[in-house]
């Protein structure tokens, strides 16, 4: 029987594997901030097919914390970066 962990983590250190990071730098309240897996968040958001932005901007930030951490006071600045991202992608 094996034990298998929730995830792919590195086998020597335990924690991510490097070549699972996909970091995109953007421009969040005018500082570049790198976001971890930014073009599977925006393709994901973006096939959900929301018409309404509100809903959009929520789901944007849910993805991007699973992935990083997004201080509460900033949440706005990165939902705003976020959005600007999603927008580009649908063109």
């Amino acid at each position: 029987m094996t034990n298998e962990k929730e995830g792919d983590y590195c086998t020597i250190c335990g924690g991510v594997r490097p070549d699972a990071i996909k970091i995109r730098t953007v421009l969040v309240d005018g500082k570049e901030t790198g976001i971890n897996q930014l073009d599977l968040i925006v393709s994901g958001v973006r096939d959900l097919n929301l018409k309404d932005d509100a809903a959009a901007r929520e789901e944007l930030l849910k993805r991007a914390g699973a992935f990083n951490f997004i201080p509460t006071k900033k949440r706005e600045a990165y939902a705003d970066a976020l959005m600007k991202e999603y927008k580009a992608a649908l063109k």
